[in-house]
């Protein structure tokens, strides 16, 4: 008997969630279609940020691919922030929105902004970092490809972000500095750069002479359509800058355009050594004299030394 009313009964529970299921699938498939849509919106708005970032990037591109230019630098660095930033911000508000299709955000915002507050005092870095970026960003203090120098640390600006800045040295070692603990910034390729070479020339050499031959090889740089360009201004000898211990030191410089003073100082540095070994103008090296007070006795108390040494025996 039970077993017969058994079927009817599970009929009974499979009718009722079908009925049950019916009245619901068209709410279903109705924030399906709502979420869809979202996602699809959220889509399309990543591509046209990535066409923006892109149409920056090419808006401030001079074509010579030789060459990083300011513009060029900054707009790089405003494509990046713009590419992140705006994901972020487009995650957030098509998650927000599609939660709101399902349970009602008003009380949640509500919960998260008292969750928020609290957290804000265990975030205050953060909040420090971003800020920070943020002034790093608008008063232009350095941009992507810059060479830098910060909390002891130099290299190339790899990679900004509101919250950190990337250096890559001259290892190739990439160094995360987070922009709330930047305090100051040494920025290598701003507007122009100086290229400073100390030669050092024996004190027995002519220091006019040398001078002169100094002279003559940044003339020949300044001249040199290789270099030219590089140059803001003709390489100048300053003159003796000390006198040391073991060299008089004369000192050239050389103004040159952003990012180009390290290549300049190595050829200047080449044409010198040619020139002197060519001018026959003698570099030093450290050298010590060493003065013996009485050298007979010494040299008498050696050799007594070495001969007892020598004999048999001893």
């Amino acid at each position: 008997m039970a077993a017969a009313a058994f079927p009817s009964l599970f009929a009974v529970q499979v009718r009722a969630l079908a009925d049950s299921l019916q009245g619901e699938l068209p709410g279903f498939a109705q924030k399906g279609l709502q979420v869809a849509g979202v996602l699809l919106v959220a889509i399309i708005a990543l591509r046209l940020l990535r066409v923006l970032s892109g149409r920056i990037i090419k808006a401030v591109d001079d074509g010579n691919p030789d060459t990083f230019t300011a513009a060029e630098q900054r707009g790089h660095t405003l494509a990046q922030l713009l590419n992140s930033v705006g994901t972020v911000a487009i995650a957030i508000a098509a998650g927000l929105t599609i939660l709101n299709f399902f349970v009602p955000i008003g009380p949640l915002l509500a919960g998260v902004g008292v969750a928020g507050l609290a957290i804000s005092f265990g975030a205050q870095s953060l909040v420090k970092d971003v800020i920070s970026g943020f002034f790093i960003l608008m008063e232009n203090q350095f941009s992507v490809g810059d060479v830098i120098q910060v909390d002891g640390v130099s290299g190339g600006v790899e990679r900004m972000t509101l919250r950190v800045v990337m250096l890559r040295d001259v290892n190739g070692v990439l160094h995360t500095i987070p922009n709330g603990s930047i305090t100051r910034v040494s920025n290598m390729t701003k507007g122009w750069a100086r290229t400073v070479v100390d030669v050092g020339v024996a004190y027995e050499e002519q220091v006019d002479r040398v001078i002169h031959v100094l002279r003559d090889v940044a003339a020949d740089l300044g001249k040199d359509p290789r270099w030219k360009l590089d140059l803001t201004a003709e390489p100048a000898v300053w003159g003796v800058e000390a006198l040391g211990s073991d060299a008089v030191i004369v000192r050239i410089v050389a103004s040159t355009r952003a990012g180009r003073q390290w290549d300049v100082g190595r050829e200047l540095r080449r044409r010198i050594k040619n020139q002197f070994d060519k001018e026959g103008i003698t570099i030093p090296f450290p050298q010590r004299t060493v003065h013996l007070g009485d050298a007979p006795a010494l040299f008498k108390l050696l050799a007594d030394r070495n001969a007892k040494e020598a004999k048999p025996g001893s």
